[in-house]
């Protein structure tokens, strides 16, 4: 990419930075450090280790970022609520160990005034319904504690939602999974369908009274990886008011590299190894397979590829970036940290996309779609009370 085109990103950047939609670091440093803070200094270059540190997030112009309070969906009930608890408590520590540098935000309002600060508004989102336990309740209290978005299922289904990487049971959303979604319109929260399946996505989006997003996904239509999506599904997001945000996992990405990481998980798999085991053995027996089978390279080129579906499908109010940094160990070659968003941005310049249509792309559309929510919500508060409904109560079988 020449300078200029980069000169011109840095500049963009500058106007309209990165809203990141998901971002792993909380999970990375429980599993590095224990959330340590001292013994890994995010102040200090952590590039040999993580794709996240505050220097690169200020040299890859991140003026705002979805911190994902993720918790594997191996962990359930009462655990999985506990260990989303403590990632919310590490966001909270993060942003007060570093009070120059970062800002909790939980409105748009907030976001819009750390970026006049100067520090990255930090905002988090809560990755699979199993955090919730099953309860309203519990929703309504990370909603309190700053959770400002919840992917309905993860890798698993839950109880209530089928996941896009299980085997469907709930045919998309229960009753009671659609009484989530409009508690979630109740207090704010936004409705995230990035790991839903198809059918979840769309019941969530029929659901909705309140735009939903799509925190960490890519188009189906140009890899067929069930995380993707549709586009008979992007096709009813314009309407929604909801936003895509397109993330950098390589198999996400090229249909290559989705065959490359499934015929690796098979042969971790064969050596005894879960396909979802970061391990050290794990990776060791990757690394192993990757030596007489390299992965298949991708670039910024190929998110903006992804980029260009997206905005033909559902228009430039409609699209969205959610790197899912410190999430996967594939990346584009030069889209490797979070440093790299220029690069990206710098291929979008190439493409002939104005500097306006980036700026809804990295800042406006995730601003407006936080906003829209708390709007919606601001409007159901005046009409409708807290659901205390119950799976039991809702999805109870028929006698």
């Amino acid at each position: 990419m020449t300078s200029p085109l980069l000169a011109r990103a840095h500049a963009v950047l500058r106007d309209t930075p990165v809203v990141d939609g998901h971002n792993d670091l909380p999970w990375a440093m429980r599993v590095e450090a224990g959330y340590d803070l001292d013994a890994v200094d995010l102040a200090a270059d952590q590039s040999a280790r993580l794709h996240t540190d505050l220097d690169r997030l200020r040299a890859g112009g991140v003026g705002a970022q979805f911190w994902s309070v993720y918790v594997p969906s191996s962990l359930a009930g009462d655990a999985a609520v506990s260990a989303t608890l403590e990632q919310i408590d590490f966001v909270r520590a993060l942003t007060e160990r570093f009070p120059d540098r970062l800002q909790l935000a939980c409105t748009a309002d907030e976001m819009e005034a750390a970026r006049a600060a100067g520090r990255v508004a930090s905002l988090m989102g809560a990755e699979g319904g199993h955090s919730i336990n099953c309860s309203l309740a519990t929703l309504r209290a990370l909603h309190r504690l700053g959770v400002r978005y919840l992917t309905l299922t993860h890798n698993d289904n839950v109880p209530w939602a089928d996941s896009a990487t299980d085997e469907p049971k709930a045919g998309g959303l229960t009753a009671f999974g659609a009484e989530v979604v409009r508690e979630m319109n109740r207090v704010g929260m936004l409705v995230d369908l990035s790991h839903v399946s198809p059918d979840t996505m769309r019941a969530a989006i029929a659901t909705s009274e309140a735009p939903v997003i799509f925190s960490h996904s890519c188009a189906r239509a140009l890899c067929d990886h069930p995380r993707n999506i549709p586009d008979d599904v992007l096709a009813t997001l314009p309407a929604n008011g909801g936003v895509a945000m397109a993330a950098f996992v390589g198999y996400f990405l090229l249909p290559a590299a989705k065959d490359w990481a499934a015929a690796a998980d098979e042969y971790a798999h064969a050596n005894g190894f879960h396909r979802m085991d970061w391990s050290p053995e794990a990776t060791a027996c990757r690394r192993t397979y990757e030596a007489t089978h390299p992965r298949p390279e991708l670039t910024a080129a190929t998110v903006a590829d992804h980029l260009d579906h997206l905005r033909e499908q559902v228009g430039i109010d409609h699209i969205g970036l959610g790197s899912d940094f410190d999430g996967t160990n594939y990346l584009p070659t030069d889209l490797h940290d979070v440093a790299g968003y220029p690069t990206l941005i710098a291929e979008l310049l190439s493409r002939g996309w104005s500097a306006p249509d980036i700026g809804k792309l990295t800042w406006h559309n995730a601003v407006r779609v936080l906003r829209d929510a708390e709007d919606v919500a601001g409007k159901l508060q005046r009409t409708r009370t807290p659901s205390n409904a119950t799976i039991d109560q809702l999805d109870a079988p028929t006698p």
